[in-house]
């Protein structure tokens, strides 16, 4: 590979981040900007961020959110680990965030002290709520998804349910890593830093924009998925042989045409009743029980060939760890070897996923597996002018690990 090749498969290189983060949406947004290319250089407490110690459906959050950065662990409590926190921050490009408002104003690392010493320097805070009458109260994209209207729209009716993954944690950080990205260009232009801001809230009633939509439309307030009504009358999961459960779907005529001649149903694409989408409609349970008991005792494999075959949608259900045998994710480089930095496996290569985009035709890789608690403290400290008895005696006081 040319060696400029490379470089524009890393368009924030050269760019320094210093993030201050914990969790998921923070480490996500510097994530993003690692994956890019930048330096990010994750600040951590003297005992380490303590998503590294967290137990079941926690355990993945360290390190899937955390590669491509370096490690220094400083303890922000005491007067001289602020002050290291201060000069370190000075040297970025951009800072990231995601504490409690007010947080950062204690230890002088707040936008408003750092932009003095840095007028180019952005800032990215990750919050629960922007600023307005709730952004006093503690967030989690649990509580979000509560108040925002997701958890009812995923549930079945009167059982409000949290979508199966930290969805507005996620899409929170990459947001704020979309504010970044246009801060620095606008950086380029005029020379100045700016501070940006994303939170859980705003994220998870962005993502309930199309159904504010809809009843504003249409008037009618919107049904829960499990219970919408389908604008499809074929697009539902089905229980077939040995247990299996395959999706199948047919949205519009022509599709449903495919889907009779593919399965073997000619009697049903011969049904006048049957022959257009919103009269299918019309007979939906009826339908899909029929189609129901006529594939029950075939195959979930069987199934996907004939959808494959027909060029119908179609999608096996499985679980996370199955995806570590995708044969697309496999072939396509989408997953990625990386050592696990903590915990009873510490040491092992496992693979992780990538972020979902190319450039140049190329993913973005793993550069550095998720660091070790203070892995990079000492490059860092001889970089901005500590001596090796500054360091050691940092160390010996637990100003820094």
């Amino acid at each position: 590979m040319s060696e400029e090749s490379n470089e524009l498969a890393q368009p924030l290189k050269g760019l320094r981040v210093v993030e201050f983060t914990h969790m998921v949406m923070g480490p996500t947004c510097g994530m993003v900007l690692a994956d890019l290319g930048a330096e990010v250089i994750k600040i951590e407490p003297v005992n380490g961020d303590h998503s590294r110690r967290l137990l079941g459906a926690g355990a993945g959050f360290f390190p899937m959110f955390n590669r491509n950065k370096k490690s220094i662990g400083i303890d922000l409590h005491s007067a001289e680990g602020a002050e290291t926190a201060r000069r370190l921050a000075a040297t970025a490009d951009v800072v990231a965030e995601n504490f409690k408002p007010g947080t950062m104003a204690k230890y002088g690392l707040d936008y408003a002290a750092l932009s003095k010493v840095n007028p180019r320097i952005i800032y990215a805070s990750h919050k629960g709520f922007l600023p307005g009458p709730y952004d006093h109260r503690t967030a989690l994209d649990e509580v979000v998804q509560m108040m925002g209207g997701l958890a009812y729209m995923t549930g079945r009716p009167g059982d409000p349910l949290r979508a199966g993954t930290s969805v507005n944690d996620i899409m929170g950080g990459l947001f704020g890593a979309i504010a970044v990205l246009g801060a620095l260009i606008q950086r380029g232009i005029t020379g100045r830093g700016m501070e940006v801001q994303s939170a859980l809230y705003e994220n998870n009633v962005f993502l309930m924009g199309q159904h504010m939509l809809q009843f504003a439309m249409t008037g009618k307030h919107p049904a829960p998925m499990p219970a919408r009504d389908n604008p499809w009358a074929v697009y539902d999961v089905f229980t077939v042989k040995d247990g299996e459960q395959i999706f199948l779907a047919a949205v519009s005529d022509a599709q449903w045409t495919a889907f009779c001649d593919a399965l073997g149903f000619a009697d049903l694409k011969a049904q006048p009743e049957l022959s257009t989408n919103n009269e299918r409609i019309a007979h939906r349970p009826r339908l899909l029980e029929t189609i129901g008991k006529r594939i029950a005792h075939r195959s979930a494999a069987e199934l996907a060939q004939a959808m494959e075959k027909a060029g119908l949608p179609f999608a096996p259900i499985r679980r996370p760890e199955e995806l570590y045998d995708d044969e697309h994710l496999l072939a396509t480089g989408g997953l990625a070897d990386m050592q696990l930095p903590d915990g009873p496996k510490a040491g092992q290569t496992v693979k992780t996923t990538l972020f979902p985009i190319t450039l140049q035709g190329r993913r973005l890789g793993v550069r550095m597996s998720p660091p070790k608690l203070g892995e990079h403290t000492a490059g860092l400290l001889k970089e901005m002018g500590y001596s090796d008895a500054d360091v050691e005696g940092l160390r010996s006081r637990n100003v820094v690990a």
